[in-house]
């Protein structure tokens, strides 16, 4: 399954077609690094784009470079409030740095899951949730067929593409993708783009 064939198959759909020809070329980015995904998501949660961003770029020049998990275990709580992390976020980010250093969690053999077990996996972690979970497999991993029903912006987009009176229930919304099955990430994509607000994506 190429992208070629997930352009030719969702351009068949009669409301994707006319965004595909709107947004154009499809060019997730991708990110291979898994550690730093997954401890840049649990630092971006319910915050504004730009203040995750200065908290992150403030986080990274804790370090040489970026911290493996026994350097993120080894950093006082107090260093990491100091560049604005809230104490449950610190939580969260020591959570995730115990379950990659006992093993618990193993980002080289994670790839190689199926996407429900990506999930159950990650899920294990303090502050990592579905929808964290499904971004994960969608930029770190790049899964083709990921529909994260749980996201507000992809459901708004969805609304504006079917003149919906309100914005889809997940179950509604669950419905109305499966026409875009098995290139449900590339669906997404496009109607994040569509919605003119998504510049890193």
């Amino acid at each position: 399954m190429t992208i070629d064939d997930a352009i030719t198959f969702l351009q068949k759909d009669q409301a994707m077609a006319p965004v595909i020809d709107m947004i154009g070329e499809y060019k997730l980015k991708k990110r291979n690094h898994h550690f730093s995904v997954l401890v840049e998501s649990i630092i971006s949660q319910q915050l504004a784009t730009s203040a995750a961003d200065a908290i992150f770029k403030r986080f990274k020049r804790l370090y040489p470079k970026f911290p493996t998990a026994s350097e993120i275990l080894a950093t006082r709580k107090s260093t990491l409030r100091q560049v604005g992390l809230s104490s449950m976020k610190i939580e969260y980010l020591k959570d995730l740095a115990k379950h990659v250093d006992d093993g618990k969690l193993n980002m080289q053999s994670i790839s190689r899951m199926n996407d429900e077990d990506v999930i159950s996996h990650l899920t294990q972690v303090k502050g990592i949730g579905r929808w964290t979970a499904e971004m994960f497999l969608i930029f770190s991993l790049g899964r083709q067929d990921i529909f994260p029903v749980g996201d507000l912006a992809l459901r708004k987009g969805i609304q504006i593409l079917f003149s919906l009176p309100e914005i889809p229930k997940q179950i509604e919304t669950e419905k109305l993708g499966q026409r875009w099955k098995p290139y449900r990430t590339v669906a997404t994509w496009y109607i994040w783009k569509s919605l003119r607000q998504f510049n890193k994506i």
